[in-house]
């Protein structure tokens, strides 16, 4: 971040913080002791800050309790002090209890916001922010910073001989602002003091604190009374680029060859390959009756934690196994397991460059083009909704397998390179369970995203809603933190009075969803789980989110073996049928069985009547018992075809024999995708070697001879 950040004092901008705001201390701190003023410190020279490691205090975390913040005042109760978590979101309206910011009650120069840290810390920086509101522009544009040891005696950090002055947010409110002090300093308490404003605004600010957690002299039992935060796994716990996780995932194949493969799925806008890695007893084959598992990590970039679980997920499975760890073991056996950690690496690269606590709330969101991927599926719902109340197209528009609209196939189509190449992957692979691992809050949501008639929020179920349920439930009653009663709510909604999950439309309508798309045209479900509060947390918080989330990544996994599984057989030849219908009774979603006549039917325990038919068969039927064990129901089916006589019969009377033609349909406008996908890729590419070729011809300036 050299020369990005000027502050109007501190140190000059080559030693500004890096994306990891890493510290060296040139001497090391033992013991603080008191100055003449009261305050803390270190030896002189007190230390050197090449590029400071000294964490986030915790404040966009919620690591900082609400109880730790003070203020001089505040504008009203949702404007309180509690609110000055940078990036934290203001709800729809405002004047509620869920502001976007601390806004103070006086426009004065003698306005504050206090932290207390709870033990010593070693200060070095402050990351500023204005207010969060679709309403309201507000924002704090220089600032005092004041220390204290006893929350009575204030010094102000100085620069030299003068007070230091920071600069704060410039021309707009989201972009977050960092201000290293001139000298660290040692101290328990923080105060902002702001000094001026935006002129037609009042003072209101989000604030990150940068600091070193200190022993405190005066607690001897402070070891034992700390609980550790951290991981017992040793994994990588770090953020990765796009390099460092290509190396990670070499890394892990390497150690682990017998059961893990790496292979991309296509390329990002800028050419960045979408890797993915194959977790199997046989990678590389799609195993009769073996179901196929994905988790897609990363499809907004800025919203980091779902990649860097992804990677550890790696790790910790490739580990275990060869502990010979037998939940493990049992998992990677009977499960094809894939994991995409970035669905978004051109977003992810823009964020990481920014780092974690300077991407603010929505830099690296979007694709190169800037797109918002979870709308950039093909909207089906809306096809079968309308379809349904015409009831004209019921043998084209069915309840699944619904083909992709012909204006998605067209080269003209606005559709990313990375939504081609995920389509093209769920098309290759017959997925039967999947999460979209997102951030920014604590739920999961579950399908359909999408409402009808356009309504803002509205409860719309699927035909499998019960068993959506209960998908969202496992993952949200094991993950640590949702499943606490006593955490803080992350923004403005609360969603434990929801158990901590939510259909899609029922939160917020996303028409084109990956979710919504993965049930309607393939027969995935799929869910997506919000994963933390904080989009992109500081690599010091990586280790908790791990622990946080690896009970409830493993259980999800194994939801893949509810229900029933079979073969649908010819009778004669005895193989697999492919693309057989299977219909549950009382079910308004039908599946295919994969190119081996394999099929995984995701059920809540009970009994089932089912149907199997397939093009040129007569239908079979059969009960089918789903107990309450993570094991399915073995519910094969042998098919007879239609005589040969009956078909001529029916020739002969000038009729038509029945065709599957919305499967004929779903496999053309596939082809047009990928034909157009694929001129979009050479036409991209010639472009890019083009403008390699005319920066290599560019004349290069002259060096001038010492």
């Amino acid at each position: 971040l050299a020369g990005r950040i000027k502050p109007l004092c501190g140190p000059d901008p080559a030693r500004v913080l890096d994306h990891n705001i890493k510290v060296k201390l040139k001497n090391k701190i033992k013991m603080p002791y008191m100055t003449r003023s009261g305050m803390m410190a270190i030896p002189d020279p007190p230390c050197v800050v090449t590029s400071p490691d000294c964490p986030p205090l915790g404040l966009k975390s919620l690591r900082v309790d609400d109880s730790q913040f003070q203020a001089s005042s505040y504008l009203r109760m949702g404007l309180g002090p509690h609110r000055a978590r940078l990036n934290i979101q203001s709800g729809i309206e405002d004047g509620d209890m869920y502001d976007g910011a601390w806004c103070a009650k006086y426009e004065d120069q003698h306005q504050w916001l206090q932290v207390d840290a709870l033990r010593p810390t070693l200060f070095t920086g402050v990351i500023l922010q204005g207010r969060n509101s679709i309403w309201s522009w507000d924002w704090v544009e220089t600032y005092k910073v004041q220390l204290s040891n006893d929350s009575e005696t204030w010094k102000t950090c100085m620069n030299g001989t003068e007070e230091a002055v920071f600069v704060g947010s410039r021309n707009e409110p989201e972009t977050p602002y960092l201000a290293l002090f001139p000298q660290p300093a040692v101290a328990r308490w923080i105060r902002i003091n702001p000094q001026t404003w935006y002129w037609n605004g009042t003072i209101c600010l989000r604030a990150e604190v940068l600091g070193c957690p200190l022993p405190d002299p005066d607690n001897v039992w402070q070891h034992l009374s700390e609980k550790l935060p951290g991981s017992k796994d040793n994994l990588d716990f770090r953020h990765h680029n796009y390099k460092e996780m290509r190396k990670l995932m070499k890394a892990v194949n390497e150690d682990c060859p017998r059961i893990t493969r790496i292979y991309t799925i296509g390329k990002s806008y800028t050419g960045l390959k979408l890797y993915a890695m194959e977790i199997s007893d046989n990678p590389g084959k799609h195993e009769l009756g073996e179901p196929e598992f994905r988790y897609v990590a990363g499809m907004h970039g800025n919203e980091v934690v779902g990649r860097e679980l992804v990677l550890n997920l790696m790790q910790y499975i490739c580990r275990e196994f060869r502990r010979g760890n037998p939940r493990i073991v049992r998992l990677v056996t009977s499960t094809r397991i894939h994991l995409l950690p970035s669905m978004n690496p051109d977003g992810y690269e823009t964020a990481f460059e920014r780092g974690s606590e300077l991407a603010g709330w929505a830099l690296g969101r979007y694709s190169y083009e800037w797109v918002d991927m979870n709308h950039n599926f093909p909207d089906l719902n809306n096809i079968m909704w309308d379809a349904k109340e015409n009831d004209t197209e019921t043998v084209k528009t069915a309840n699944h397998y619904i083909p992709i609209p012909e204006y998605y196939t067209k080269e003209d189509a606005f559709v990313t390179p990375e939504t081609r190449a995920v389509i093209s992957w769920m098309q290759d692979i017959p997925f039967v369970l999947s999460a979209n691992l997102h951030g920014g809050e604590l739920v999961v949501t579950y399908p359909f995203d999408c409402t009808r008639d356009w309504a803002p929020q509205e409860n719309t179920p699927t035909a499998d809603d019960s068993f959506f349920r209960w998908l969202a439930t496992v993952y949200a009653s094991t993950n640590l933190v949702m499943a606490n009663p006593d955490r803080r709510i992350c923004h403005s909604e609360d969603f434990q009075q929801h158990n901590n999950i939510i259909n899609g439309g029922a939160w917020h309508t996303v028409p084109g969803s990956m979710n919504d798309f993965s049930y309607m045209h393939t027969n995935c479900f799929e869910v997506t789980v919000e994963l933390s509060c904080d989009k992109f947390p500081h690599a010091s918080e990586l280790p908790t989110e791990w622990e946080n989330n690896k009970e409830s990544l493993l259980v999800y996994m194994e939801q893949v073996h509810r229900g029933i599984k079979g073969v649908v057989r010819d009778k004669m030849t005895k193989k697999g049928i492919a693309d057989a219908i299977v219909k549950v009774e009382d079910l308004d979603h039908d599946i295919r069985s994969a190119a081996d006549g394999d099929y995984w039917r995701l059920l809540n325990p009970g009994e089932y009547k089912v149907t199997v038919w397939a093009e040129g068969y007569f239908p079979s039927m059969r009960r089918c018992s789903v107990g309450t064990e993570a094991r399915p129901t073995i519910c094969d089916f042998i098919l007879i075809k239609t005589p040969r006589q009956r078909m001529n019969g029916i020739l002969a009377k000038g009729g038509r024999l029945p065709q599957d033609l919305q499967l004929k349909l779903r496999a053309m406008r596939l082809r047009k995708l990928r034909v157009s996908t694929k001129a979009i890729n050479q036409r991209r590419e010639r472009s890019r070697k083009a403008r390699g070729t005319r920066s290599a011809r560019a004349p290069r300036p002259l060096t001038p001879l010492a």
